[in-house]
């Protein structure tokens, strides 16, 4: 908690949070958003409530209803029994066997009592029989008892000593012979005749009733609530259960009703995330109603917030534009209040600030061409030396065709050095200039070196520094190889925005010590010819492009030497001055 208090506190305190538009949208969301989530909360809380408990009521009243339904059923089965119950207890009936009727008087007995049996029958019964224990039984239907025994329900009566055995729901399949009502699901009730005067003691009688339409009823109860509905006797035996699969859980939300007339229990279980889906809904569509009225609100609060504080924003990203440099950056005046005078002043003060950086910018450009001037002017003179000395001797050692040779390579050489028209010239030029030196060179010392250049046609347009190569190829002849003997390695590739050259020789090397302080600035003229080429190649990369940029040089001795040097991209401009058009940079 420590730590979010905090980060809150370092984002409030941050720029973005400083702003007035951002005070104002916060202050507006915030007098908007309490009351609108105070409300959706109030609401949902009072509708969720009413939901909840409509639904309740609803599975209580849906589960007295099934109730009575089926108390309607057992109590017109029961009365049904105990009306031939009453009819056995008669002394006139007492001639009734347990044998098929032989006399004429039997079969009297036997059709009065069958002939009652029918008239105790409603559209709903579909059958009503007195099984004796011999297996002989009285009724309008067919009757095989043996079927009847392998009843589940029938067997565990055997076991009971109640005066009203309740067998439940099962279906019709004992008669014996295929009728329209077998396979029905039926309910059952079964008396044992138990008084020691009347007929047929020790007999049963059983009456079924059609339970489709009761059937029905629970199903249409279970799709409805989606509840789960058990029916158990008092002896916990399961009467009646939904058939899908269930797992009862304590936060279920139970319905309960008895039965009076025989005890039965019947229980209506609804999970917890069934019976609150109803409030669930309505929490789902407050919350989505919340979201879409704080979206709402969030944008008149940033259209409102946006309007007001346009003017500052528009002057602080003046401001933010002048401090990258864009000095010509202005902003517009639109009316004479406090802002306005902001306006006014700013204006003002980007004027002169631009002013006085265009002073400072001529100043600084004619001292920089002074000292390239100067650099240029310390060309060394050893080359033109060395090279008409070596005419000299292959003057009298060979044909005139090799002095003509190195004249020609000579004159080449010399124009490019001494035409300080353009102080960036392309790539392409350069290494021109370069072969022309590699060839005076050759003749001089013979086949003896390879040189290899790895440059793409498409960098070539790219500008570099006049004359910054010739004078690190002077080093590797001068100081480098011996008697010219040794390879050379030239690659220039893309970098990015720059370019990317690397000079490598297997040479002598330098020296730990001289290379150490070969790139310092301020350093004493050196004693000989060696250094003052790199020396002045690297400060014409950093006059050119930027104190950042420049020659890195290693070197182990007796090994050779590697000399790495970045700048960035520039195109020759064919409509000027390449400096005057691109401005030099000056970092």
């Amino acid at each position: 908690m420590n730590f979010i208090r905090k980060l809150l506190n370092s984002r409030l305190l941050s720029g973005s949070y400083r702003s007035i538009r951002t005070k104002m949208l916060f202050c507006f969301l915030i007098v908007t958003i309490i009351p609108l989530l105070s409300l959706g909360a109030m609401s949902y809380y009072q509708s969720a409530k009413v939901i909840n408990s409509q639904f309740g009521k609803y599975g209580e009243n849906a589960v007295a209803q099934l109730e009575q339904q089926t108390s309607s059923y057992l109590n017109r089965m029961n009365q049904t029994t105990e009306t031939i119950y009453a009819y056995l207890l008669d002394p006139a009936r007492a001639d009734l066997g347990e044998q098929a009727p032989t006399t004429y008087e039997d079969i009297m007995d036997k059709n009065d009592l069958e002939s009652l049996l029918k008239a105790l029958k409603n559209d709903r019964t579909i059958d009503i029989y007195i099984i004796t224990p011999t297996g002989y039984y009285y009724g309008e239907n067919d009757l095989d008892v043996a079927k009847l025994g392998r009843i589940p329900a029938w067997q565990a009566m055997a076991n009971s000593r109640a005066d009203k055995y309740w067998l439940g729901f099962y279906p019709q399949n004992h008669g014996m012979k295929d009728t329209a009502d077998a396979g029905l699901p039926v309910l059952g009730l079964a008396v044992p005749i138990n008084n020691p005067y009347g007929a047929l003691r020790g007999s049963n009688i059983l009456i079924e009733e059609n339970a489709e339409e009761l059937l029905h009823m629970f199903r249409l109860f279970e799709q409805d609530t989606k509840a789960h509905l058990r029916i158990r006797d008092p002896q916990s035996r399961v009467i009646y259960e939904t058939p899908a699969a269930f797992t009862p859980q304590s936060s279920d939300i139970i319905w309960n009703q008895t039965i009076a007339v025989n005890g039965w229990n019947m229980e209506a279980r609804l999970p917890a995330a069934s019976f609150y889906r109803s409030s669930g809904i309505i929490r789902s569509n407050t919350i989505l109603v919340a979201l879409v009225s704080c979206l709402l609100a969030f944008g008149l609060a940033y259209l409102f917030s946006n309007r007001f504080t346009a003017r500052i924003r528009r002057l602080k990203d003046a401001m933010q534009k002048v401090s990258f440099g864009k000095l010509h950056t202005r902003t517009p005046v639109e009316a004479k209040d406090e802002l306005g005078s902001l306006d006014v002043s700013f204006n003002n003060m980007v004027g002169g600030v631009q002013t006085l950086i265009g002073e400072i910018e001529r100043s600084e450009r004619l001292k920089k061409e002074a000292e390239l001037k100067a650099f240029h002017y310390q060309i060394n003179p050893h080359l033109l030396f060395n090279t008409l000395n070596s005419i000299q001797w292959k003057a009298k050692l060979a044909g005139a065709e090799d002095i003509r040779r190195m004249l020609y390579h000579l004159t080449i050489l010399l124009e490019g050095n001494l035409d300080i028209s353009q102080e960036l010239i392309p790539i392409g030029r350069e290494l021109a200039i370069i072969e022309h030196f590699l060839k005076i060179q050759e003749i001089r010392h013979g086949s003896v070196f390879t040189y290899e250049l790895e440059c793409d046609e498409q960098l070539k347009r790219y500008l570099i520094p006049r004359m910054t190569l010739q004078p690190l190829f002077e080093n590797i002849f001068f100081h480098g190889f011996e008697d010219g003997e040794g390879s050379i390695q030239l690659t220039i590739r893309e970098a990015g925005n720059h370019l990317l050259l690397t000079l490598s020789d297997n040479g002598a090397g330098i020296p730990a010590e001289k290379l150490a302080r070969l790139l310092l600035p301020n350093q004493a003229k050196p004693k000989g010819r060696g250094g003052l080429g790199v020396q002045n190649a690297d400060q014409k990369f950093k006059l050119h492009f930027g104190l950042q940029y420049g020659l890195t040089v290693q070197s182990v001795q007796e090994e050779g030497t590697t000399i790495l040097i970045e700048w960035p991209k520039r195109e020759e401009n064919l409509h000027g001055n390449d400096e005057d058009d691109q401005g030099v940079n000056r970092g």
